[in-house]
C-alpha cells in the first residue's frame, strides 16, 4: 500500500482512520472545502501538538497551511486517502446545516399554520435547503428522502442500505414552502393538495447528475413527499458484480444466448430487480441487437437503446407502447412490469414469436411466478411456451467491515441455518458488526442480492400444465434445489457477509428440510 510505504519511508507513524478516532471539535478546525482540497483532516490534541491525518505527507505547502489555519504546531499521521473521503463525508454532515436552513425558512414564514399554506417566502433559502439535503443524501448513500409533516414538526428521513434513519426534524410551517419548491421542480401542480402526484427532475449535486422521482401524498397534517435517487453517473453494475451464484449465473447468461423467450425478475419493491435487468441488457446491447425498453419511469439512460417512457395519462400504457415497440423489429424487450393481463399476454406472444423479452414481476418467490401469470389470466401454453426463466431476488444488509467481530449464533439462529443449509451448523462462528461511526451506528454497511431462479424444464412445464397446484409446486422446489433465496442467504451468513438476523427479517419462515 503506498500510503503505508510513504509513512515507513518518512517515519511517521499510518493510521487507519475511522470517524471514531477523531474529535469532532478538532475536525471543526478545518471547513469540509479545506479538508478536501487540503487532503487533511485534524483528529485531535497530541499534547501541545494538533494531530492531523493527511493522505499526502510529502505536500509540506498543504502542511504549512493546515497549521496556519488551526493556528497550532502538527503532529502528522498518513491515512489512504479513500478512506479519509469516506471519514470526511461522514464528520461533514449536513444536518446542522439542514436545521440552521430550516429555521431561516421559518422566520420568513407566518407563523399561522392556516396561512402557511399560501405564504411566499425567499426562494434562495429554501433551494438551500434542498441542495444541501440533496448533497447529504449522496454523502450517507440514501436511496430515498422522506419528508414528513407531523402534528407540530416536520420530519425529514433517508432511507440507507433499505431501512430508514432520521436525518432532521424542522417546525412543521416551513413543509408546504419545501414542498412547493419540488412540485415546481418536477413540474407538478402546486395548487392542488387533495390528490397524489407523481414526477421527476434532474438535479446536479456535487458535481453529478441525479434523477429524482418525486411521489406526493396527501395525509393529516400536510402534503408527504418522497423523492426517489438515481445517480446518472454512478455507472450501471455488470452482472458479474452483482454477487449472483455461479449457477444462477450460468443459466442466466446461457438464456442470454437464446433468441427469444422470456427472463421474469421477481420480489418486492426496492428489491433490485431494475438493477438487473439493466445489468442483463448492457451484455446484450451490441450493435447488432435492436433493444426496445417499455418503463414506468425510465430509470438509467443507456446508449445505443430505444428507451420508451409510459404516460398513462394521454393512453400511452405498456401495452399500447408494446404492440407498437414490437413493429419496431426488436431484437431485445424490456418491458418495466407486467401491471395487467394486456401487457402479459402481449409480452408473451412476443417472446413466443422469436423476441427475447425481459419483465418484472410482484411476487414471493420464484416458484409461485408461473401461477401469478395464470391467476392473471395467461394461458397455459402461453406460460409454459414463453416463459424460461424466473429470478427471485432480495437485498440483505451487509456487515460493516470497520467494526465486524465474531460472535456466537442464539438458538433460534441456529434453527434458522439447520432449516436453510439442510445440516448441523451448532459450530459455526458467525459476524456481527458492533456499530461506528463509518456504518452509523448500525453495525451493517452496504447491501447485497440474494437470488433464486426457476429454469421451466419439461418437468415443470408438464406440472405446470397439470393443472394440480401441490404437484406443481414440488416440481418447481426440486427443480429450484439449493438455488433459493434461503440458501443463498444462509451462505452468506455462514461466511461473514451478513448476519443470522438480517436473514431471517428478510427471508421470513423456512422449515426444515
Amino acid at each position: 500500500m503506498i500510503a503505508r510505504a510513504l509513512a515507513q519511508q518518512l517515519k511517521v507513524p499510518y493510521v487507519e482512520i475511522t470517524p471514531d478516532l477523531v474529535a469532532p471539535r478538532a475536525a471543526r478546525l478545518l471547513s469540509e472545502s479545506q479538508a478536501r482540497r487540503l487532503r487533511a483532516l485534524p483528529i485531535g490534541e497530541a499534547g501541545p501538538l494538533m494531530r492531523v491525518a493527511m493522505a499526502d505527507p510529502t505536500d509540506f505547502q498543504a502542511q504549512d497551511e493546515v497549521q496556519r489555519i488551526v493556528g497550532r504546531e502538527i503532529d502528522l499521521v498518513v491515512v489512504t486517502e479513500a478512506r479519509l473521503n469516506v471519514v470526511i463525508d461522514r464528520l461533514y454532515s449536513a444536518s446542522e446545516e439542514l436545521t440552521g436552513l430550516a429555521r431561516e425558512i421559518e422566520m420568513e414564514t407566518a407563523p399561522d399554520p392556516l396561512a402557511a399554506a399560501d405564504v411566499q417566502v425567499d426562494e434562495a433559502p429554501v433551494a438551500k435547503f434542498l441542495q444541501t439535503m440533496f448533497d447529504d443524501a449522496l454523502r450517507s448513500r440514501a436511496s430515498d428522502i422522506h419528508l414528513e409533516p407531523q402534528e407540530r414538526k416536520l420530519q425529514v428521513r433517508f432511507r440507507v442500505d433499505g431501512a430508514l434513519q432520521m436525518q432532521t426534524e424542522a417546525e412543521k410551517r416551513i413543509a408546504p414552502a419545501i414542498v412547493q419548491r419540488v412540485k415546481l421542480m418536477a413540474g407538478l401542480d402546486i395548487a392542488e393538495r387533495r390528490l397524489p402526484q407523481d414526477g421527476r427532475f434532474v438535479a446536479k449535486v456535487r458535481n453529478q447528475a441525479i434523477d429524482v422521482r418525486i411521489s406526493t401524498m396527501p395525509t393529516q397534517y400536510g402534503e408527504s413527499v418522497v423523492l426517489r435517487i438515481l445517480s446518472q453517473s454512478g455507472g450501471l453494475l455488470q452482472l458479474d458484480r452483482l454477487h449472483m451464484p455461479a449457477p444462477v449465473l450460468a443459466k442466466v447468461r446461457e438464456f442470454m444466448r437464446a433468441s427469444h423467450g422470456m427472463l421474469l425478475v421477481t420480489g418486492p419493491t426496492g428489491s433490485g430487480k431494475t438493477t438487473t435487468l439493466y445489468g442483463v441488457l448492457s451484455e446484450l446491447n451490441t450493435v447488432e441487437a435492436k433493444v426496445l425498453t417499455v418503463e414506468d419511469p425510465v430509470e438509467y439512460r443507456l446508449p445505443g437503446i430505444n428507451q420508451v417512457q409510459v404516460n398513462e395519462k394521454i393512453n400511452l400504457s405498456f401495452a399500447t407502447v408494446l404492440r407498437s415497440a414490437l413493429r419496431q423489429d426488436p431484437d431485445i424487450v424490456l418491458v418495466g412490469e407486467m401491471r395487467d393481463r394486456d401487457t402479459m399476454e402481449t409480452g408473451l406472444r412476443a417472446a413466443m414469436t422469436g423476441h427475447m423479452v425481459l419483465s418484472t414481476l410482484h411476487t414471493n418467490d420464484a416458484a409461485s411466478t408461473p401461477l401469478r401469470l395464470l391467476d392473471m389470466g395467461a394461458q397455459r401454453f402461453l406460460v409454459a411456451s414463453s416463459l424460461r426463466l424466473v429470478l427471485a431476488q432480495r437485498l440483505l444488509r451487509t456487515v460493516c467491515p470497520e467494526c465486524a467481530q465474531p460472535c456466537q449464533a442464539s438458538p433460534q439462529e441456529h434453527a434458522f441455518l439447520r432449516a436453510v443449509m439442510g445440516r448441523d451448523t451448532a459450530g459455526a462462528l458467525l459476524t456481527q458488526g458492533a456499530g461506528c461511526g463509518t456504518c452509523n451506528r448500525t453495525g451493517y454497511l452496504g447491501r447485497q442480492g440474494i437470488y433464486e431462479l426457476l429454469d421451466m424444464s419439461p418437468d415443470v412445464i408438464n406440472a405446470l400444465n397439470g393443472g394440480d397446484a401441490v404437484a406443481y409446486h414440488a416440481a418447481a422446489r426440486r427443480e429450484i434445489g439449493d438455488l433459493s433465496l434461503a440458501r443463498h442467504a444462509g451462505e452468506l451468513v455462514l461466511a461473514g457477509r451478513t448476519t443470522a438476523r438480517e436473514a431471517m427479517r428478510t427471508i421470513g419462515r423456512v422449515h426444515e428440510h
